[in-house]
Parts: structure tokens; C-alpha cells; sequence
């Protein structure tokens, strides 16, 4: 059982869909039991890091997150849920993140944005996150602002717009994706694939 953790931000429906679609249960949940309880865990987001940030702790998942990446249970991060994972942010007012990895978020250094759109990601180590996608793969991507890992080696995989940025990173269990892999067609029903199956 894989639990979507639910704190109103994100796009929860179409990657309980895209789940389904492979073979994977889940559940949207913001109940700490359930999540507690899951095999593994997906953080969604879509939104500002500040506000998402408000949310998690107001609904005590952001501890709960924590917890779970500690005790080694796989954690996907996706768009705004991959940039949560790291220590801080700069959108907006900046805010404080929940610190699974070590980085900061800041904007993207491109001359237009957001940026929107499909793009091409090169992989840069192996992962069983990516097993079956090649070299090189595009996902849909919509954001404004990149992570940037402090230990590169946490990186798997760059997209480029304006910058390289980090578009798949992954520490051991935790692990983030730029962009919409539920969006991405057949590839990104294949990271989530990968993913359950880890």
C-alpha cells in the first residue's frame, strides 16, 4: 500500500490514478496511522513551498514524513513534493523545508517562466527509480524553481531550460522527481512502476 500524503496542495487524484493503472494500491490519506503504516509513501505537491510547508505542519505530516524517510521507507517527492524534501527555500517569503536531504530551492535561472512543457532528461548514475528508461527521457515539467542538492551525487537525472538543474534526485530511500511523472505517459508510468515495486 503505498499512502499520497494528503495536506490539500497537489495533484493527489491523477497520481492515485496513475498508480492504479500500474498495478499499485494507494490511499489519500492525511491520517498519521495510515501513513504511518504504508509500504511506502508519494508527497505530491503543486503550489508555493511556504504555504505547503504551513500545511504539513499544521497537519503534523510534516513530522510524520520525517519519521518514515528515517525508518527507510521509500519517499517520492514529486514537483513541489520533490523540493519539499530539501532544507529550505527561497519562494516567496522562504520558508524552512523538511530537511530529508540537504540543499536549497531557489529560481530557476531561465528567461522565461515558468517553465511548462516536456523535457528532456538525462540520466547521470543508475537507479532502480529509472531502471527501463534509457539514457535519456522527457517528462512534463511545470515549475519556477529548481532543488540544488548540496552532495551531487544525490542527483540521477538533469533536465535543462535557461540552467541544468536536477530533475531526479535520490538519497537512499528518498527520492524526487522535477516533474509530473502521472502526466508523462508511458515513461512516467514507468518511474511509477519502478517506484511500488521498490
Amino acid at each position: 500500500m503505498i499512502a499520497i500524503a494528503d495536506y490539500g496542495m497537489g495533484n493527489r487524484r491523477s497520481v492515485e490514478k496513475a498508480l492504479e493503472h500500474v498495478g499499485a494500491r494507494s490511499a489519500i490519506t492525511a491520517d498519521h496511522d495510515e501513513v504511518g503504516a504504508a509500504d511506502a509513501v508519494i508527497l505530491p505537491g503543486v503550489g508555493a513551498f511556504p504555504e505547503a510547508m504551513r500545511n504539513l505542519r499544521a497537519t503534523g505530516l510534516d513530522e510524520v514524513l520525517r519519521e518514515r524517510a528515517a525508518a527507510g521507507v521509500p519517499l517520492l517527492g514529486i514537483c513541489l513534493g520533490m523540493q519539499l524534501l530539501f532544507e529550505s527555500s527561497s519562494e516567496h517569503e522562504g520558508a524552512e523545508g523538511l530537511g530529508i536531504l540537504p540543499g536549497a530551492v531557489t529560481r530557476l535561472d531561465a528567461p522565461k517562466l515558468p517553465h511548462i512543457g516536456w523535457n528532456l532528461v538525462t540520466l547521470e548514475r543508475g537507479s532502480q527509480l529509472t531502471s527501463g528508461l534509457g539514457e535519456a527521457t522527457a517528462f512534463y515539467h511545470v515549475h519556477s524553481f529548481v532543488c540544488r542538492p548540496a552532495d551531487e551525487g544525490d542527483v540521477v537525472g538533469r533536465g535543462e531550460y535557461g540552467e541544468r538543474f536536477a530533475s531526479i534526485v535520490e538519497r537512499g530511500n528518498v527520492k524526487g522527481a522535477q516533474f509530473h511523472p502521472e502526466k508523462s505517459s508511458r515513461d512516467g508510468l514507468r518511474l511509477l512502476r519502478n517506484f511500488a515495486r521498490a
